[in-house]
């Protein structure tokens, strides 16, 4: 229990201070590695003083107690300005002693002598201050450093304490792991022997430790490499330059001020693209790809009539807003203006949007021109070359194209001859044909349907080769009228 005072120091020495440091980052480091204890210093003899206690400073193989295990653990904490304090716990044993003893059996020829003193058991306890000369040297990897700080040491049954200066030198493999080297000289405040120069008792000795050091402390949420201290924007990886902050379309404007962060824009724009180049971004413009105007929400008005092109119904000819931008023209006189006449070119009552009626007569050209389109046998395809055939279809379409706003219905029918199944495909696909004959010639397809009833619609008996000629038929259907044609 005699050291019992000597150890509750120890603790509270331990409690109060915290390690030794390596940045601002990662404040942290531990160490641990091997220690050796070299006692030749305080052994008398020598030249002079600085040859008493420098000689055979690094006489590993003759002078070093070394234990084959990890022998040396310390902490530490960075305080600012390349400055760290710390504390380090150590344990040896002692098998080699050096004193100075030119009388001795076994001296060398400089008058040393080493003995065993019994395998003593070693045990310190050290704080310190350390200079670290890295951020000085502008290097990443080699960090030479300066210590100075004192502390107590168990050797043997003897107890006693130490000022200890030293250097080191860490060579860092990457930001937060790096091998390190210290000797530190240990000065005792003890009494050097006992009397028996070969007895130690409170020896001054030099302490070499060489192991690895890990920094830590340093958090980085976002993984961007960026301190979350030093990081504007912890939860989100970001860039060096712009403090830990994204700038996601690379536009030079952090994605927290870019209102466009997915889209590379302009900083006059908040970050947002303009690819029209009218001053408008994109997500603000009524007509991104075209440039306009801000008071029509950059949409263009060509032809300067107070509407937007997007919206006149005129845009190259001026014209006023209550008629949608168009001027009054009515080019077929039938006292309906152009805006509103389904058939501007040809004349029509009011009453038909200005388009002309279906009258008798065209119901009647109709169904001559339908009784001259004729197929082949069986088959929904139009005889090859048959001059009246195509002569029906582009008569056809001559009239039908002077009547937009009326719709038609082309109506396949066949005789009895053949199953129902194949009369009625037949009916339809003959239908069809005469519609995409049409279309192709530039009816509009809306104007225009097709159905087929097959044999279900005769119109004369099929027992008579006449009959069935006549029920062979395509029909054009006007909305209350029929149109009849001959197969």
């Amino acid at each position: 229990m005699k050291h019992l005072d000597k150890i509750l120091f120890i603790v509270i020495m331990a409690m109060s201070l915290s390690s030794y440091a390596q940045d601002k980052n990662n404040q942290w480091a531990l160490s641990f590695g091997v220690n050796a204890v070299d006692t030749k210093t305080s052994a008398r003899g020598g030249k002079n003083s600085l040859d008493a206690h420098v000689s055979q400073i690094f006489a590993a193989k003759d002078n070093w107690n070394i234990l084959p295990s990890i022998s040396y653990i310390g902490l530490s904490k960075y305080v600012g300005d390349n400055f760290s304090f710390g504390i380090q716990g150590s344990v040896n044993k002692i098998d080699k002693f050096v004193s100075f003893n030119p009388t001795a059996v076994g001296h060398d020829s400089r008058g040393y002598v080493v003995s065993n003193p019994g395998d003593l058991m070693y045990y310190g306890i050290d704080a310190s201050v350390k200079y670290s000369f890295m951020s000085l040297i502008k290097s990443k990897v080699i960090d030479p450093s300066l210590h100075l700080g004192g502390g107590y040491t168990f050797f043997g049954d003897n107890s006693f304490g130490t000022i200890n200066p030293g250097l080191g030198l860490t060579f860092w493999f990457s930001e937060n792991v790096g091998f390190s080297l210290e000797s530190t000289y240990k000065h005792s405040f003890g009494d050097r022997d006992n009397g028996d120069v070969s007895t130690p008792v409170a020896p001054t000795h030099i302490q070499h430790t060489a192991g690895l050091t890990f920094k830590f402390g340093g958090k980085d949420t976002d993984g961007d490499g960026i301190y979350d201290k030093d990081d504007a924007c912890p939860e989100v990886a970001g860039l060096k330059q712009f403090n830990g902050c994204p700038d996601t379309d690379g536009d030079g404007i952090i994605d927290g001020s870019d209102a466009c962060p997915t889209e590379f824009g302009l900083a006059a724009l908040n970050g947002c693209p303009d690819k029209d180049g009218d001053g408008i971004a994109d997500k603000d413009d009524a007509c991104p790809d075209t440039a306009g105007l801000a008071k029509f929400k950059g949409c263009p008005d060509t032809d300067g009539d107070g509407l937007a092109d997007k919206d006149d119904k005129c845009p190259t000819v001026a014209g006023p807003i209550s008629n949608q931008g168009c001027p009054v023209l009515d080019a077929d006189k039938d006292g309906v203006p152009d805006l509103e006449d389904d058939c501007p070119t040809v004349a029509g009552p009011a009453s038909n949007k200005g388009c002309p009626e279906v009258t008798p007569e065209v119901v009647e050209s109709l169904k001559i021109q339908a009784r001259s389109v004729f197929f082949n046998t069986g088959k929904s395809t139009f005889k090859e070359g048959d001059a009246a055939t195509i002569a029906s279809l582009d008569a056809m379409r001559e009239i039908l194209k002077n009547y937009p706003n009326a719709k038609f219905s082309i109506e396949g029918h066949t005789d009895s001859d053949g199953s129902n199944a194949f009369n009625q495909k037949l009916s339809e696909d003959r239908a069809n044909a005469v519609r995409n004959a049409l279309i192709e010639k530039g009816v509009k397809s809306e104007n225009l349907a097709a159905v087929g009833f097959g044999e279900t619609k005769p119109i004369a008996t099929n027992k008579t080769k006449a009959g069935k000629a006549q029920n062979r038929r395509t029909e054009v259907r006007h909305i209350g009228s029929i149109y009849e044609g001959k197969m």
